[in-house]
C-alpha cells in the first residue's frame, strides 16, 4: 500500500470524526499526519510492520494500530463503523469548495440532505438559501461545486509543482549516479515548471538500459514498478505519483528530451511548421522527404537548429508565439535566480510568521540580498494576530534600529517596515494615512468576502490601486491551487489602472498561489505594468519560495528589467 493510499484513508477518517462532531484536536491529529505520511519518501507500510511508523512527528500507537488494520483488511474499523453511521453521500458533498464538515453536516440535520442528487434539489428549490447565514450567493457557489464535482468525480489528479518538482530531482539523481548512466534529465510539465503536474517524466541514455531501469526500479522510494526493459520503466512512488522512466541512445537524447518536454500544443505547432518544409520531427528524429534520412540529435539546441529555431527555454513551451520568435531572434532574456536583489513579502512572528524579524534578515541575508521588506498583516485580515497601529509605527522604530546597527557592523542587509494591508469591502486600507505614509513598503491584498461579484471584487481592487500609499498588489486574484478558484475579477481593467497610476503586481511564490499566474504576468508585462517576484514567506524555510516565482515568471517571458526587484531598492 503506499503512502499516498495511506494518507488519503487517514484523510477520509478526519473528515468522518469532523461530519460526527468530533473534537477539533483529534481531527487535527488525523490530517496532520496525513500530510506528514503523504509526503514521506519511505514506504511507510514497511515502516509500519516493523514497528518504526511511530518515528514519524504525530504518528503514535493508536494510529500505528490503525495503519496496521488498514495495510491488513484495507479499512480502517473506526472509518467502517462511522460510514454505518454516517449517509455516504456527506463525504462526496464535503469535497465541494466552500462546504466545511460542519456545514455538510447542518445541510443534513436542517434538510435532511444526504448525497450530491439531494444536495442539488435543495438548491435548486431554493431550501438552502432560507438558512441562516446563507443566501443566493452561496447557493449559486454550491451549483459551481456540484457542476465541478460532476466533471471530477474522484478529484483533481494533478500535484502542484511543489509536490512533483522535488521527487523528480530525487529520482533523477538517482538515475545519475548509476555507473551506466550517460545523462539523465526531468522532462514533461515539471521540466516546464507549469502550476501543476500529472506525473513526472525523466528522460536517460544508458550503455546497460535495462540495468539502469532495474537500479532505479529498486530505489527506496518507489512503491510500485513495472517489468525494467531497454526502453525503460513505469513507475510508482510511495507518495502516488506515477513516474515514466525513457531510456534512449545517446544520438537521440536530444530528440527525445524535446518531444517528452512538451507541451502537447508547443510540438503540434512545431510538427506542423515542419511539415510544411518537407520535415517529420518526432521523438525518434527529425525525418526529410528530400533525402529520405532521418537526423538524430544529442541535444535539444541540434533539434531546433535543424528546424531552424534559436533554443527555445522549456518554460516558454506553450505554444503562445514562442516558435515565431525563435524564428525571428526574438525570444526573451529570461530572468534569472542571480537577478534577483530582494523579497518585498514576508511575516513574523508579530502577526502570523514562525520566525521573528532577527531570523527573517538572517535568512534573507544568507541569500544574498540587499534587502527584505517585512509585512505583516493588517487588522482586518481575518486571520488573528493582527498588527494594530500602535504595534506598526513600533515595528517602524524597530526596523530603523535594526538598520542602523547593521550599517555600523557594515552588514549587507537592509530591512523595510512595510504592511501586507487587507483591501476592505469598499476597497479601503487598515491604517490612518499617516502610518501608511511612513512605511517603506505597502503590499494591499484582499483575505475577505471572496464571494461578492465581478463588479464589486474589481471596484476593491481599483480602488487600492488609486490609493496614493498602496505600492504594490498582492496575490492579485486570490487563487490556491487546486483548493480555491480564483475570485471574479476584471483582470483586464484592474491592469489598465496600475500601468496608469505605476501601481506594481507581484508573482507571489507560495506554490500553494502562484499568484499572478503566468498569463496575467505576460499580460502586465504587455500594458506596461512592473512586476516584483516574492515569496509570501511565514518562516524562513519559505524564503526559497523565490524559486517558484522566476519558474511563474520566465513563464510569463518577463526579463530582468520587467521586474523591479532585479535592481537596488528603488524608493
Amino acid at each position: 500500500m503506499t503512502n499516498a493510499e495511506i494518507a488519503a484513508a487517514l484523510e477520509e477518517l478526519a473528515v468522518l470524526y469532523q461530519l460526527d462532531g468530533a473534537d477539533r484536536y483529534r481531527v487535527l491529529a488525523y490530517v496532520n499526519s496525513a500530510r506528514t505520511i503523504r509526503t514521506e519518501g519511505s514506504s511507510v507500510e514497511e515502516m509500519a510492520k516493523n514497528g518504526t511508523v511511530t518515528d514519524l512527528p504525530g504518528v503514535g500507537k493508536t494510529l500505528e494500530e490503525k495503519i496496521l488494520a488498514l495495510i491488513d483488511t484495507g479499512a480502517i474499523p473506526a472509518a467502517v463503523k462511522l460510514k454505518e453511521k454516517l449517509p455516504a453521500g456527506l463525504i462526496e458533498i464535503n469535497r465541494i469548495p466552500g462546504l466545511g464538515p460542519k456545514t455538510v453536516r447542518r445541510l443534513h440535520d436542517e434538510l435532511d440532505i444526504n448525497t450530491p442528487e439531494d444536495l442539488r434539489a435543495a438548491v435548486e428549490a431554493h431550501e438552502v438559501m432560507k438558512l441562516k447565514g446563507m443566501g443566493a450567493k452561496q447557493e449559486e457557489k454550491i451549483l459551481a461545486g456540484l457542476d465541478r464535482l460532476e466533471a471530477e468525480p474522484t478529484g483533481p489528479q494533478r500535484k502542484r509543482l511543489d509536490e512533483i518538482l522535488p521527487v523528480a530531482e530525487e529520482l533523477v539523481g538517482v538515475l545519475r549516479e548509476h555507473p551506466s548512466c550517460d545523462r539523465a534529465e526531468i522532462a514533461g510539465s515539471a521540466r516546464r515548471k507549469t502550476d501543476t503536474c500529472h506525473d513526472i517524466d525523466l528522460i536517460a541514455t544508458s550503455d546497460s538500459p535495462k540495468e539502469l531501469a532495474a537500479h532505479i526500479a529498486g530505489y527506496k522510494s518507489i512503491a510500485n514498478a513495472g517489468n525494467p526493459s531497454d526502453n525503460g520503466v513505469k513507475l510508482e512512488t510511495h507518495t502516488g505519483i506515477g513516474v515514466d522512466v525513457r531510456i534512449v541512445a545517446p544520438d537521440a537524447f536530444g530528440n527525445l528530451l524535446q518531444h517528452f518536454s512538451g507541451s502537447a500544443a508547443h510540438n503540434e505547432r512545431l510538427r506542423a511548421l515542419a511539415v510544411k518544409e518537407g520535415l517529420h520531427v518526432s521523438e525518434n528524429g527529425i525525418l526529410d522527404d528530400k533525402t529520405g534520412e532521418t537526423d538524430r540529435f544529442r541535444t535539444e539546441e541540434e533539434v531546433y537548429k535543424r528546424l531552424g529555431y534559436d533554443y527555445i527555454e522549456p518554460e516558454l513551451r506553450e505554444n503562445r508565439g514562442e516558435l515565431e520568435a525563435a524564428r525571428n531572434g526574438t525570444l526573451p532574456n529570461l530572468v534569472e535566480r542571480s537577478d534577483i536583489k530582494g523579497d518585498l513579502h514576508s511575516h513574523t512572528t508579530l502577526s502570523d510568521g514562525r520566525n521573528t524579524l532577527e531570523e527573517m534578515a538572517a535568512a534573507a541575508e544568507r541569500l544574498g540580498y540587499e534587502y527584505l521588506a517585512i509585512t505583516d498583516h493588517s487588522a482586518s485580515h481575518g486571520f488573528g494576530n493582527h498588527v494594530t497601529a500602535d504595534q506598526l509605527w513600533q515595528r517602524i522604530d524597530e526596523v530603523k534600529a535594526f538598520n542602523d546597527a547593521e550599517k555600523k557592523s557594515k552588514g549587507r542587509i537592509r530591512l523595510l517596515a512595510g504592511s501586507e494591508v487587507n483591501i476592505g469591502l469598499d476597497g479601503s486600507l487598515d491604517y490612518d494615512e499617516d502610518v501608511l505614509e511612513a512605511l517603506d513598503w505597502v503590499i494591499a491584498s484582499i483575505h475577505t468576502s471572496f464571494s461578492n461579484d465581478e463588479d464589486k471584487m474589481t471596484g476593491r481592487m481599483l480602488a487600492a490601486i488609486e490609493n496614493p500609499h498602496v505600492d504594490c498588489i498582492g496575490h492579485a486574484t486570490g487563487r490556491l491551487l487546486n483548493k480555491r478558484d480564483p475570485y471574479p475579477l476584471n483582470i483586464e481593467k484592474v491592469i489598465a489602472a496600475a500601468a496608469e497610476t505605476d501601481t506594481l503586481f507581484e508573482i507571489n511564490g507560495s506554490p500553494q498561489r502562484r499568484d499572478l499566474s503566468d498569463i496575467h504576468a505576460r499580460m502586465a508585462k504587455e500594458a506596461g505594468v512592473k512586476i516584483v517576484l516574492n515569496t509570501d514567506s511565514h518562516a524562513t524555510s519559505s524564503l526559497g519560495y523565490m524559486d517558484y516565482a522566476i519558474a511563474t515568471a520566465r513563464r510569463a517571458w518577463l526579463e530582468k528589467g520587467d521586474i523591479l526587484n532585479t535592481g537596488p531598492w528603488w524608493k
